[in-house]
């Protein structure tokens, strides 16, 4: 990490129950938490945000916000993202076929097509080379009410603040999850073979 942590009993008291819960559900507290308390008031408004976002009431059902969180955390290359939103989606009962499929989806038939407008249209959100269009939204209102597109965009706009301060940041993944390893899968170097 670019970033020291800081021992999690260094941190105010009143942070200490979020590391508690982490401990609980994950076996460690997690590396990006302890990255975001060295700013206490910042925090509390992103673990309050992610609350909010991740409820039961959601109108976005829990593998879908995790198949979303995941796609966004590729493209941003947060690999502590990756892992810890694919450990998610698997409990959430997503095969790892489908999620070793999720970063070619355009290309495999594992994808609904309400899995697909929500992924098409977290990709125009947080690619900047491209913008939302009018029939993505379109594509979108067949599956999911207005209410419910608000929400979507404001997992999508979460899940870019948080994969992209943890790829800054340079946080590993934890080993929540075994996924492919991207960078053993480029191209290797085209060298003269002379």
């Amino acid at each position: 990490m670019r970033i020291a942590v800081k021992a999690p009993g260094e941190y105010p008291w009143y942070l200490r129950p979020f590391f508690w819960n982490q401990q609980r559900k994950y076996g460690a507290v997690l590396d990006a938490a302890l990255l975001w308390a060295r700013a206490p008031k910042l925090f509390l408004g992103v673990a309050f945000l992610y609350g909010m976002i991740d409820r039961k009431s959601s109108p976005i059902e829990p593998a879908l916000r995790s198949l979303v969180t995941v796609r966004v955390s590729q493209i941003n290359w947060c690999h502590f993202c990756v892992d810890i939103n694919a450990a998610t989606l698997q409990k959430r009962g997503t095969p790892m076929e489908k999620i070793e499929a999720l970063e070619n989806w355009r290309h495999s038939d594992r994808f609904d097509e309400r899995e697909r407008a929500a992924l098409d249209y977290a990709e125009a959100v947080t690619r900047s080379d491209i913008q939302v269009e009018d029939a993505q939204i379109e594509r979108l209102r067949q599956h999911f009410s207005d209410d419910a597109i608000v929400e979507l965009t404001g997992l999508i706009a979460f899940q870019n603040m948080s994969s992209k301060f943890n790829a800054a940041l340079d946080v590993p993944p934890q080993g929540f999850c075994r996924m492919p390893d991207r960078a053993a899968e480029k191209a290797p170097d085209t060298k003269d073979a002379a």
